[in-house]
């Protein structure tokens, strides 16, 4: 998992959720009418990952998830939420899947809420932790995982 970065994990299941959609339709959960209301959240599901790589860009911090983190964060998006990136790709993927509208789509942007909780940040905090100590803690005390 170490080589499947989050942003590919992104990748691979919009192409996957693309691909459901085409070739194996399945039950579906958003009218026709209502699948154009997930574009805005691609939308700013994106503009909230960019803006947030962007602010890792200007701390001069590693962005990698497998690597040591050079800086602590805090400012800025990481005010409301501890994994701005993360969020944004959730974002990003559930309004894809409300585009396409079928079950499969919402499973594979459900998959990576899972996968970026369980796995990624959950391995992410524990470097925080040994890093940075009690103000890692401090922080996560007063900002949350999600939202």
């Amino acid at each position: 998992m170490q080589r499947l970065l989050p942003p590919r994990l992104a990748l691979i299941l919009s192409a996957l959720m693309a691909a459901f959609d085409s070739f194996l339709p399945g039950p579906e959960l958003v009218p026709p009418a209502y699948q154009r209301l997930g574009l805005p959240l691609v939308v700013l599901g994106l503009g909230v990952a960019v803006a947030a790589r962007a602010q890792f860009a200007r701390a001069r911090t590693n962005i990698y998830t497998f690597s040591q983190p050079d800086h602590l964060v805090t400012d800025g998006l990481f005010r409301f939420t501890r994994n701005p990136m993360y969020l944004g790709f959730c974002l990003a993927l559930t309004g894809l899947a409300v585009f396409l509208g079928s079950l499969a789509p919402v499973l594979c942007a459900v998959a990576y809420l899972v996968i970026s909780d369980r796995w990624y940040i959950a391995f992410e905090e524990e470097m925080m932790r040994a890093r940075f100590g009690e103000a890692y803690q401090r922080y996560a005390r007063h900002t949350r995982r999600w939202l």
